[in-house]
């Protein structure tokens, strides 16, 4: 398997600086040759230019640097398609959550070239729901879920290009634990998938991503976005927006061999890693076995 590490060191989108940092520690934590030693063919096609929040100026409290986020998401969408066109995979490296509309942008304009249908696994202990009219912060990184479903502010549902990217009815949010009231809602109204942590810890993580994979079944291509805040700050203590009762260790590995499994993966991104709380890029570290996981590392 050919894979492409594209990072995105922004952190224009989140409301605490210090994630734009988060693909340097990733890449000193030895991603590339992890993959490359299950036998992956790994190519660094280094990072998208991002602009850093000293330098702008915020023209809208409800949508904190709009212009400077869509240029960089709008280059990452097309760098992410180019890869994908190839039949290859675009591992990209965060950066704030934001950078998913880039991501899954560029996944689904090769989807539909080819009339071939996207599916959304969200890992996180947000919803990222909101838009300009729900976000009690205007900060960006709360809005990619919404904006790829084709709700929000138009610069946002339009990078790359005026459609909607993906159906709600295939996106899947799991380990879910902090929904503001418009997320809820917006969940409720549009029927959207979820798994909270009350659900993992009912029946357990074999049981919960089983469940949310089969409601993925249809797609033919799957991207995987998984915020490191879905661990439990215990675990991953370099994260932008942690909370409490997340993810543990193993369950957390079980997911993503899981997904590893499931054979339908074509897209990963990992975000929200925050080397400035982090301690001794432990977070960073963890990251990397995540997605060795997923990229088929194994017990035995």
């Amino acid at each position: 398997m050919k894979i492409h590490i594209i990072g995105v060191p922004m952190d224009l989108g989140a409301g605490r600086r210090g994630v734009d940092m988060g693909p340097s520690a990733i890449r000193i934590a030895g991603i590339a040759e992890r993959l490359r030693a299950l036998g992956h063919t790994v190519v660094d096609e280094g990072d998208i230019p991002t602009r850093v929040p000293e330098l702008q100026r915020i023209q809208n409290e409800k949508l904190r640097y709009l212009p400077e986020v869509v240029r960089s998401c709008t280059l990452l969408a097309a760098k992410v398609e180019k890869v994908t066109r190839a039949g290859e995979i675009p591992l990209v490296l965060g950066g704030d959550h934001s950078i998913a509309m880039g991501t899954i942008a560029g996944v689904a304009a090769h989807a539909r070239r080819l009339h071939k249908k996207l599916g959304v696994l969200w890992i996180d202990a947000h919803g990222d729901f909101n838009t300009d009219k729900t976000s009690p912060s205007g900060n960006i990184h709360g809005m990619p879920l919404s904006a790829c479903v084709g709700v929000g502010a138009l610069e946002l549902t339009s990078i790359g290009g005026h459609y909607r990217k993906v159906d709600p009815k295939r996106v899947v949010l799991l380990a879910t634990r902090d929904l503001d009231e418009g997320e809820k809602n917006f969940i409720h109204h549009h029927g959207i998938n979820i798994f909270t942590m009350k659900d993992i810890d009912k029946e357990g993580m074999s049981v919960v991503i089983s469940r949310a994979l089969r409601k993925l079944k249809g797609v033919d291509f799957l991207h995987v976005s998984l915020d490191l805040d879905a661990l439990d700050p215990f675990v991953a203590p370099g994260v932008g927006t942690p909370v409490n009762g997340g993810l543990n260790y193993r369950e957390a590995h079980l997911l993503m061999e899981t997904v590893h499994s499931y054979g339908r993966m074509t897209s990963l991104e990992i975000v929200e890693v925050n080397p400035i709380l982090d301690d001794r890029n432990l977070s960073a570290e963890l990251a990397v076995e995540l997605v060795s996981s997923a990229f088929g590392k194994k017990i035995i």
